[in-house]
């Protein structure tokens, strides 16, 4: 059976990276490591290939170098059944170093970009009043992180209460 599965190729922070994403998502674990034999002349025992699971996705991960980065040409899209798990997964993959994007776009520490996304979102947007769903595409495209409650008002036609 063919099988299609990510890979990231980080500078060197692959074993830290893979931990800190395994901590995050539920359904997740460190499939298999390969580390650096002693007989190398680079890091004896630094993990240079990992397979590991997150949210249910396999991902691979080389320690390759800084002959690529990463880009936020690819990221996780993450859906989120509410606001506090979208606030635990911003705040968590934001900090340390992370940066925040516009529209729920954001780049983790170790350069990995994620779309925290709630899945109101796409409830909202997909309104069959045109008026209704371009309210919630205008006041998600004014949001860094995507806020539940302004999408609702905004939906609602509550623009007094959309979140700055």
């Amino acid at each position: 059976m063919t099988s299609i599965t990510p890979f990231l190729w980080f500078d060197d922070q692959l074993e830290e990276a893979m931990d800190f994403y395994v901590s995050l998502f539920g359904d997740s674990a460190v499939v298999s490591l390969n580390r650096l034999p002693d007989d190398t002349g680079g890091s004896p025992g630094k993990v240079m290939v990992a397979t590991f699971r997150i949210g249910g996705q396999e991902v691979m991960g080389l320690n390759g170098g800084p002959a690529h980065r990463l880009s936020p040409s690819f990221s996780f899209f993450v859906s989120c059944d509410d606001q506090a798990e979208v606030d635990r997964l911003w705040d968590a993959l934001c900090a340390d170093g992370g940066e925040p994007g516009n529209c729920g776009w954001l780049v983790d520490r170790f350069g990995l970009s994620w779309q925290v996304i709630p899945t109101a979102l796409g409830r909202l947007m997909s309104d069959p009043d045109p008026e209704r769903a371009g309210r919630v595409l205008q006041a998600m495209l004014g949001m860094t992180k995507i806020e539940v409650a302004g999408l609702e008002a905004a939906h609602d036609g509550r623009a007094d209460e959309l979140t700055p």
